[in-house]
């Protein structure tokens, strides 16, 4: 597994840097022999110390964790505790969809961001968005509850997927109130 360890506007020791590569090589061998590829970012926020982990386990399969803490060790291992208590969770879930899901076909598509509009002006009729990225995804076919596993490891608001039961395109999703969203259209008939 390719591991980048890296400080954004912070410097990081080789203790640290160590650290972070053996637990992570680690942890994640437990649940995926081959993984891609791990980026961990250190950061500052003040007086505490921000991690975000992110692991690319294989096609379509991403964990993020993140945690703050005063120290950076402490706060590197509790992100890496998160992603490792998500994969405890789903590790019958994760090695039955790589054994089922192997020739899977994904739906090329396309992602955008757009730039927020400002509250403070006057937007006229005819103005489209402003398109900051562009970037290409790939839409896999999923179970439901497959979906909401990746949505959780990820730790996005939000996933669409292509139903592996009628074939139409899903949404699973974050509500405010803690429990997950299900969009499934109902097919019309004319």
């Amino acid at each position: 597994m390719d591991i980048t360890v890296k400080g954004n506007k912070t410097d990081i020791g080789e203790a640290l840097r160590g650290h972070a590569e053996d637990s992570l090589q680690n942890s994640v061998k437990k649940y995926f022999a081959q993984a891609l590829t791990a980026n961990v970012v250190f950061s500052r926020e003040g007086h505490l110390f921000h991690v975000e982990i992110s692991v690319h386990a294989g096609r379509g399969m991403v964990m993020v964790g993140s945690a703050e803490n005063v120290d950076a060790y402490a706060s590197f291992d509790n992100a890496l505790g998160r992603i490792s208590k998500q994969l405890r969770r789903y590790k019958r879930r994760i090695s039955n969809h790589h054994k089922s899901r192997a020739n899977d076909d994904l739906l090329p598509a396309q992602s955008y961001v757009i730039a927020p509009e400002h509250d403070q002006e006057e937007v006229p009729e005819e103005a489209q968005p402003v398109i900051v990225a562009e970037m290409p995804e790939q839409i896999a076919t999923l179970s439901v509850g497959e979906a909401v596993m990746r949505m959780d490891l990820a730790d996005v608001p939000v996933v669409m997927f292509r139903n592996h039961s009628n074939g139409g395109l899903n949404v699973v999703y974050r509500r405010k109130d803690g429990n997950v969203g299900w969009i499934d259209p109902v097919a019309v008939e004319k």
